[in-house]
């Protein structure tokens, strides 16, 4: 087995120019003065705020989550992308879409995601994020295409069905 290193220098697009959310937070994550100034942590909700380093193709977000704090069941609306932890661990569960447009199904089990992880995810990923860990967490996570609309999901059992949707420039 080959392998091969990518120069620093190498753009963090694929042949088609589509952006690579998991280079593009890793990028950003190792570059703390990009985001250390702007990390605060709200006790009422977790704080987000998008980060200058957005383009025409991605958009970039600062996250903070204070023990307890995390999303509800969500996908990106059709946006693919990724999220890097930066300070502390947080959780995600997830689940797989149906592929006939019925509910989705929640995977057993959970994924810790500690400081310095990177995960990435297509742009049918349906998940919860929460801090289940008695420290404060930063994340940061971008999305390609940026997000005009994430659709919530509610729980049933081991099923999601969806409740609802948020849109960009009215909801966030």
């Amino acid at each position: 087995m080959t392998t091969t290193t990518r120069p620093e220098h190498a753009p963090t697009t694929t042949r088609a120019r589509r952006p690579v959310p998991a280079q593009i937070a890793r990028r950003i994550a190792d570059t703390p003065a990009l985001w250390r100034p702007l990390v605060r942590f709200d006790a009422a909700a977790r704080f987000a705020t998008r980060l200058p380093a957005a383009s025409d193709d991605h958009e970039v977000w600062l996250l903070t989550w204070l023990p307890g704090q995390g999303t509800e069941w969500h996908d990106h609306g059709g946006s693919a992308g990724a999220f890097a932890t930066v300070q502390g661990v947080l959780t995600e569960q997830h689940a797989t879409p149906d592929q006939g447009g019925g509910p989705a199904v929640v995977v057993p089990g959970a994924r810790r995601l500690v400081t310095g992880g990177v995960r990435p995810f297509g742009p049918r990923h349906v998940h919860h994020v929460v801090n289940a860990d008695p420290v404060g967490a930063v994340s940061i996570h971008v999305y390609a295409p940026s997000l005009t609309e994430m659709t919530e999901y509610t729980r049933h059992g081991s099923l999601l069905h969806s409740s609802g949707s948020q849109l960009a420039g009215v909801n966030w």
